[in-house]
């Protein structure tokens, strides 16, 4: 975290953000601005090679805030077929400087990933976000998430961590997964997503985003 407070915005001027998909003609430029702002957040940053595995494979399903040429929000996923062949997508990363929070850009950012995931095929949606963070919770479970799984000491700070499933196409689909998966599991399941900075959201409603673990793939 910063040494120093963020700057609020005045609050008589009113905002005018534009929202963008990841250009990859600009990534010398975006890349960068994006691992910034995510890194802001997390006690541990990612490598440079998490950003790049999901921006060179699935830069059509992360999405920018902007406030003029800044970046100020962002989200970052991935879509890829899953168990049983159920097409999944991902929500890796999540993040929204902390003065634009509160403003629905998270929320903003999030539906249009899940929309290019809808585009895409998508079955469902998945996540994970620690459980004590009730902002990035009801974010989700606003845009209909549903509790699939608690994953027990989960992140690298020893928090644990609820996984979140959106069913797209049918609930058997959720049913069929919540059978192998809910409860509370036994701390091994660490093989999600090449980062997840997830102190998820910070960008809650808005907390501020949420980022990933960074420990391989998501199971």
């Amino acid at each position: 975290m910063s040494a120093h407070a963020a700057t609020p915005l005045p609050s008589e001027v009113p905002l005018k953000i534009s929202y963008a998909r990841y250009d990859a003609a600009q990534e010398p430029k975006q890349l960068e601005a994006i691992r910034q702002l995510i890194s802001s957040d997390l006690s541990e940053p990612y490598s440079i090679y998490v950003y790049r595995y999901f921006l060179y494979q699935w830069g059509n399903l992360c999405y920018m805030a902007m406030d003029g040429e800044q970046i100020i929000g962002v989200v970052v996923s991935k879509l890829e077929e899953h168990r049983n062949g159920v097409m999944r997508g991902y929500i890796a990363m999540l993040a929204v400087k902390e003065q634009y929070r509160g403003k629905g850009i998270a929320t903003k950012l999030v539906q249009m990933a899940i929309d290019a995931m809808i585009f895409g095929d998508a079955d469902e949606v998945a996540l994970e976000t620690e459980i004590t963070n009730t902002a990035a919770i009801k974010l989700y479970e606003r845009l209909g998430f549903l509790r699939s799984k608690r994953l027990h000491r989960y992140y690298l700070n020893g928090n644990s961590a609820f996984r979140l499933l959106l069913p797209l196409k049918s609930q058997g689909l959720l049913h069929e997964h919540e059978e192998h998966e809910c409860g509370e599991d036994d701390g091994h399941d660490h093989g999600h997503d090449h980062g997840h900075g997830h102190g998820h959201d910070h960008a809650g409603e808005e907390c501020g985003g949420h980022g990933g673990h960074g420990h391989g793939h998501e199971h």
